[in-house]
């Protein structure tokens, strides 16, 4: 997997906040060894999708996919998580997901 970071266009209005996310999230917790990244991105994105956080969710479904995750795989979390989360957060996820299967098919 790529190391992840902040969008660097990011610093010049908040560099703190960037400075923290490569850092603190990216270059510490996704970095420790009781999970693997694999795991981090299936926690990260069920926990995206049940929160509705579309603009996050994409980038991590990606990420997800480099770590490991299949598309089957990611499918079924957001199924399971349509009973816990709600139909339209998994409505979301699903389609956002299909989208980024849908361009790596195509590439």
């Amino acid at each position: 997997m790529a190391k992840q970071s902040a969008p660097q266009e990011l610093a010049g209005i908040a560099p703190k906040l960037v400075e923290v996310t490569n850092e603190v999230l990216f270059g510490d917790v996704w970095e420790r060894a009781e999970l693997s990244p694999r795991d981090r991105s299936l926690v990260t994105v069920s926990v995206l999708a049940a929160l509705y956080r579309g603009e996050q969710l994409g980038y991590h479904l990606r990420v997800a996919l480099e770590n490991g995750l299949s598309v089957e795989e990611l499918s079924e979390a957001i199924t399971h998580l349509a009973f816990y989360a709600g139909w339209p957060n998994a409505m979301t996820a699903i389609t956002l997901l299909k989208e980024i299967a849908d361009e790596q098919t195509a590439a």
